[in-house]
């Protein structure tokens, strides 16, 4: 197989790769959008389908004790509905420099969250971006709370006490504390103490227990993430991304794992309850996510399964719970329950600092081990000149720079390539009715040169993976979402919307032929699809991210000057294609 065959393979494995892509696009299961709220309140059949008792029963909740030893049957996670708030709930707004966050009274639940900063697209830069609600049809919200094996518990139907409906956190200070508290008639009080910090978007849970009753309190507390799939920004066309839960699985060695469980295999078959200790549940989506992370000591039970939301048949919703393990509390003893939650964008780094494997949220797939570091570099040039754009540019230029010499070697052999040119021709017409004689005679001929067909290739070969591997760094990392370069390309995770970049990539990527091959020995197949080839690839690239041809345009360029400068080398060696 000679030279330009293998281009030609290389090229079409290239554009299989993103149809692909584009078929996953075209043909998944699609994701419900983001809408806009209505100001039309559901029915009064709907409101009352959604409320729930004032005092549900054990049933309505997780099992106290999840993660004990008990029956299975026992541990079954059964919900009842999203708590209605009552006319004597309130919300409790709470300000962050990060977050902007909606406590209900009713349950102590988190009812919305607003990333500041971060806007759902660029036509509206001054949204922010609502990451949950528990308005239909964006639904999706955090509940928590405690439930005892006997009697009552304060769980997310209970009403709580806010000390004020307004928080902000002060100037010049990195955290501050919501507190909620419930009390039974009995001496038993739950205080649930929210506490939020500066330039983060994780927040810490707790359930501080006093039980001044006469006697034990057994307790378990759990989390519960519960959503309809809607996407909340505007996605980048020509992609299908993961929208799902998150597991972070103790393996039976001792080491953990992360696992993706897409909700169409919930559907199929629920999650758990699974007991271990430690790791973490999420709910994950492109950019962002929301995610329970116990205690590392706690044994939790972790489960999801598929559950509407009552009154709305329509609007299909997955709900995934965190339950720890049973607590007795005697009489006069306090006790509190610790957990984390993240409720944010995919910071990579910041997520490892939040939990172990919570990084590995950031799913760059089978080329992980060539994407994680180029991201690093990526993010280390962005720190120096602070625009993404240019540090695309600049890491293009290093690798380009790493691969000089592979790409030397490539050139040189696409030049001797070109220098026997004519002697291959002179063999595929004196054996144009022999194929296996033609083939043998250029065999001969490249050993007798001491020449290797294929030494063009590999350098190409090299590189492809790290091409691939940056295109779903493009993809998968919310840094460079919405992420301007300059003049028209405002966004770099999305198309160039007057499609120059792709326009420059092919008419570069046409020169860089020019240069590479000679269509003089070429049959009329070959010659088509390589005219073709840069014509095919940009109008792909006209829906792929303007950063991924950012970058593949310098690589071209860059190559085209390479290409240049060695060839006249090869020349002034008495080597090159014109010699």
């Amino acid at each position: 197989m000679d030279n330009r065959r293998f281009v030609l393979l290389c090229a079409f494995g290239v554009v299989m790769f993103f149809m692909y892509q584009a078929w996953q696009k075209d043909f998944a299961a699609p994701m419900p959008t983001s809408q806009p709220y209505s100001a039309t309140p559901p029915s009064a059949a709907d409101a009352a389908a959604a409320d729930a008792p004032a005092t549900p029963s054990v049933s309505d909740l997780p099992q106290a004790g999840a993660a004990a030893n008990t029956p299975a049957a026992s541990r079954e996670n059964v919900s009842a509905t999203p708590p209605a708030e009552t006319a004597g709930s309130r919300r409790v707004s709470v300000s962050t420099d990060k977050l902007r966050v909606q406590l209900s009274t009713r349950g102590g639940d988190i009812r919305r969250v607003e990333l500041l900063g971060i806007p759902i697209s660029k036509a509206q830069p001054d949204s922010s971006l609502p990451l949950m609600d528990d308005r239909v049809p964006n639904f999706f919200q955090l509940q928590s709370g405690l439930v005892a094996t006997e009697g009552e518990a304060p769980n997310h139907h209970s009403e709580f006490v806010a000390e004020t409906q307004k928080v902000t956190l002060p100037e010049g200070a990195n955290s501050v504390d919501v507190r909620l508290r419930w009390q039974d008639g009995a001496g038993r009080t739950v205080t649930k103490v929210y506490t939020f910090h500066r330039g983060r978007y994780d927040i810490d849970l707790r359930h501080e227990v006093e039980n001044a009753s006469s006697s034990e309190w057994k307790l378990s507390d759990y989390v519960r993430l519960w959503r309809h799939p809607f996407t909340a920004a505007e996605e980048p066309p020509f992609i299908q991304s993961f929208m799902g839960v998150g597991l972070y699985e103790r393996r039976e060695s001792g080491d953990y794992r992360f696992r993706k469980i897409d909700f169409s295999e919930i559907e199929e078959a629920p999650l758990g309850p699974l007991q271990q200790q430690g790791g973490w549940l999420a709910m994950l989506q492109h950019y962002f996510l929301a995610a329970v992370i116990p205690a590392e000591e706690a044994i939790n039970s972790y489960s999801a399964k598929p559950l509407g939301v009552p009154g709305y048949p329509d609007l299909p919703a997955y709900r995934a719970d965190s339950v720890g393990p049973l607590v007795s509390i005697a009489p006069g003893e306090r006790h509190s329950f610790a957990s984390r939650l993240y409720i944010g964008p995919k910071l990579q780094d910041q997520l490892g600092d939040v939990a172990p494997g919570l990084e590995l949220t950031v799913d760059y797939g089978v080329l992980t081990i060539l994407a994680e570091p180029l991201f690093s570099v990526l993010a280390w040039i962005h720190s120096f000149v602070g625009n993404w754009g240019w540090a695309i540019i600049i890491l293009t230029l290093f690798i380009k720079g790493a691969f000089y010499k592979l790409s030397e070697h490539q050139y040189r052999a696409m030049a001797r390539m070109r220098k026997f040119a004519p002697r291959i021709q002179s063999l595929k017409e004196r054996y144009a009715d022999d194929r296996e004689g033609m083939q043998k005679a250029m065999m001969d001929l490249y050993k007798k040169e001491g020449f290797n067909p294929l030494g063009g290739c590999w350098p190409m070969l090299v590189q492809i993976p790290v091409f691939i591997a940056l295109y779903w760094v493009l993809l998968e990392s919310v840094e460079l979402r919405q992420a301007s370069w300059m003049l028209w390309i405002n966004d770099l995770s999305s198309p160039d919307p007057y499609w120059i970049l792709p326009i420059c990539f092919g008419v570069s990527m046409f020169f860089q032929q020019r240069l590479s091959m000679s269509t003089a020995t070429m049959d009329e197949m070959q010659r088509k699809m390589i005219m073709a080839m840069p014509v095919v690839l940009t109008v792909f690239f006209g829906f792929f991210p303007a950063g991924l041809v950012l970058y593949w345009l310098v690589s071209n360029l860059v190559g085209i000057a390479q290409q240049w400068l060695i060839y006249r080398k090869l020349d002034a060696e008495g080597l090159g294609h014109k010699s």
